[in-house]
């Protein structure tokens, strides 16, 4: 019988596990409880998506192809590679204006996140990925500072016999896709090897990027007892940025770009390299595993500030530039307890990361030239530190499960200002807070079960939003971390043969949220002004009806509110007030149809609400919208060959919205148009020796 095979993302040929047996009903997850458990039976809010949802179909390159099924999450492609998505988790990080804020991403056990909450989805190589899991609610803070949710991406090992694959792919909009790689594994070592390019011109003016992703993992088990992989990834991007769009020009033309950004130039590149090393040992009945990485990251953006404001003597210019240098580790114990009735085991854990940059501002004009790197206006070094162990304890007592943790968060931010033309604005601030998480879990019958979960929750500031104080300048000390306690309760059900349903309700109250305090000449500071509520509701079902069909949907209801009045960017805001950033209901929904081998087809549905941009609500909220879209992917097998071809419409209806929002832009630009109707189309092959 030929060996069946489904397209990665970006077109690789891959065994395809989940696909003989239909709707993985009990999908097995490490996130939360550390340990592996099928997510049923954990007492929280935990999604596993396999490698079939990640690449069944889809383009391979952002992460919202796969997230948006997800309940609770908000993934939005910002069509601007110079920014990155914008995620949210039950409303944290919806304040991002660039990349993941206050979401802990996590890539084979390495953080993507710095110390201070700032991360890059973009270094997730799709490619590679066997699955993603995403940890909602209260048991997210026991990953640390900044985890108002977790998303984690596990690579595939190289299993059996070598294999080669190329592909190529194109799209709307000059999108182009190049993709080789080869991969096996024979007894106790596995690799897989893969590189990739992208080049689009964007769709709109002045969003063009290319993308080069290489990814390495060598897997070994020098013995019975231990595992050790050695990973290696890499990105170099080069985009434009097309900056967002006022409203009226949004109207006029989706398409266009701001002038501003034409007159400066405004573009980003990125070169990020990393090497990470697991292991894990088997010492009698408990485990112990350890991660080790370091990498770089060169950042270079051309912003558009107009010359008069960087004419301020605290101004830091137009231009930043600055080397990363990041490293760090963990180490963790697992110990199952005899002694005690039913399945017990404790975990302990420590969890160092350092991130560094040297960090230098310019200004963006030489006389009456713009967009170039003119004179130095800021040059220091800005270095995070977070240490912090954690004891979590994972029981098992007949009908009853119960997960409980502490975490002790202490991260350090610190600034070493080199430029002293305008003063020294060298200063630290450590930043130290306890976070407990407790959930229990009651099993009714074997398909029906409930739970409780409640934390506290650690937000501390960016370095971005530390550079300012306001009305001063220099680095704003007074800034407080914000605080949250987290309550939640859910369902979790196994209805007939073929669907899985998860539910839960969940009120989260933060203290001392960070909000702008002003945004002007193209410096934003920051405040700690007000008290939130965010109340909501997500649901998630999965069902395979049959051999052939299967459907999915999720859904979540958000109602995320100030519950304080305070003043930002100059504008009044009220108790009552909709954080922006935020959808009230979101709604994605899937029809997939697999009539035999080597076919598969599916339509997917996305539903979003209106989005506020910024804390007043007096400013035009982005409309609500529903798009639909369709993939389908057919595979033929030759021998030793396999032959893959994919096709995809997304925005089938060529439905004109706003994708994505910037939140509090100073300018009024608050508005990211997403592409109407737009197309890609790939093929692929593989051969296997």
């Amino acid at each position: 019988m030929p060996r069946r095979l489904s397209l990665l993302p970006a077109l690789l040929c891959v065994p395809l596990a989940a696909a003989d047996t239909g709707l993985l009903l009990e999908p097995t997850v490490v996130s939360g409880s550390r340990s592996e458990a099928a997510g049923f039976d954990l007492p929280f809010s935990v999604d596993s998506l396999d490698r079939r949802q990640i690449s069944e179909g889809q383009p391979g390159i952002n992460a919202s192809e796969v997230l948006q099924r997800v309940p609770g999450l908000v993934v939005q492609n910002r069509q601007n590679y110079a920014q990155d998505l914008q995620i949210s988790s039950r409303g944290f990080g919806s304040r991002a204006t660039f990349g993941v804020r206050g979401i802990k991403l996590i890539a084979d056990g390495i953080p993507a996140s710095t110390p201070d909450g700032q991360g890059q989805a973009a270094t997730f190589d799709l490619d590679t990925a066997e699955r993603i899991e995403v940890l909602r609610g209260p048991m997210a803070t026991l990953y640390g500072s900044n985890a108002g949710g977790v998303i984690q991406l596990f690579s595939r090992d190289g299993e059996g016999p070598p294999k080669l694959s190329a592909g190529t792919a194109f799209g709307s909009d000059g999108l182009r896709k190049e993709r080789l790689s080869a991969e096996g594994g024979t007894g106790r070592v596995g690799f897989i090897v893969d590189s990739s390019r992208l080049d689009t011109d964007g769709y709109r003016d002045h969003s063009a990027a290319r993308r080069e992703q290489n990814f390495a993992k060598l897997s070994l088990e020098p013995d019975d007892d231990s595992r050790l992989a050695l990973i290696y990834s890499d990105l170099n991007q080069q985009s434009d940025d097309p900056l967002g769009l006022s409203w009226d020009a949004y109207r006029a033309d989706p398409r266009s770009v701001a002038p501003v950004a034409l007159q400066f130039d405004t573009r980003k590149s990125i070169d990020h390299r990393q090497l990470g090393l697991n292991y894990e040992r088997h010492i009698g009945d408990a485990r112990l595993q350890a991660t080790l990485y370091a990498g770089t990251r060169r950042v270079v953006q051309y912003q558009s500030i107009p010359s008069a404001p960087q004419a301020a003597p605290g101004h830091s210019g137009g231009v930043i530039d600055f080397d990363r240098e990041l490293h760090g580790g963990s180490l963790r114990w697992l110990q199952p307890v005899d002694a005690l009735p039913g399945e017990f085991e404790w975990v302990i854990g420590l969890d160092y990361d350092v991130s560094e940059d040297d960090r230098q501002g310019y200004e963006n004009f030489v006389g009456s030239q713009l967009g170039v790197k003119g004179r130095l206006r800021r040059d220091e070094i800005d270095t995070v530190t977070s240490l912090d162990p954690y004891i979590q304890a994972n029981w098992r007592l007949g009908d009853w499960t119960l997960q409980a943790g502490l975490r002790h968060n202490r991260v350090e931010a610190e600034v070493d200002d080199h430029f002293l033309a305008n003063g020294d604005d060298s200063g630290s601030r450590a930043y130290r807070k306890n976070t407990p998480a407790i959930g229990v879990m009651y099993a009714f019958t074997p398909e029906l079960h409930g739970y409780v979960s409640a934390g506290k929750g650690f937000e501390t500031p960016t370095m971005t939003e530390l550079a300012y104080s306001p009305g001063t300048g220099g680095f704003n000390l007074g800034l407080d971390p914000s605080t949250s306690t987290q309550y939640e309760i859910g369902l979790k059900a196994r209805l007939g043969e073929g669907t899985r349903l998860n539910a839960a309700l969940f009120q989260i109250r933060t203290d001392d949220e960070l909000v702008v305090a002003s945004a002007q000449g193209g410096r934003t500071t920051y405040q700690n002004a007000a008290r939130t509520l965010r109340q909501g509701f997500e649901l998630g079902i999965d069902s395979q009806w049959n051999e052939h069909w299967s459907t999915s949907l999720a859904y979540t209801r958000l109602d995320a509110t100030y519950d304080d009045d305070f003043v930002s960017n100059g504008r009044a805001v009220e108790k009552g007030n909709h954080l922006p950033g935020v959808p009230g209901t979101a709604l994605y929904g899937e029809l997939a149809w697999r009539p035999r081998d080597g076919i598969a087809s599916a339509i997917e549905g996305l539903y979003r609400s209106k989005v506020y941009v910024e804390d007043s609500n007096q400013a035009r909220a982005a409309p609500g919208y529903a798009v639909f879209n369709w993939r389908t992917r057919l595979e033929q097998n030759l021998g030793n060959w396999t032959f893959g071809q994919t096709l995809r419409i997304d925005n089938l209806f060529d439905r004109d919205y706003i994708g994505s929002v910037i939140v509090a832009d100073g300018n009024g630009r608050y508005y990211e148009p997403a592409p109407g109707r737009n197309w890609y189309a790939g093929a692929d092959i593989a051969y296997h020796f």
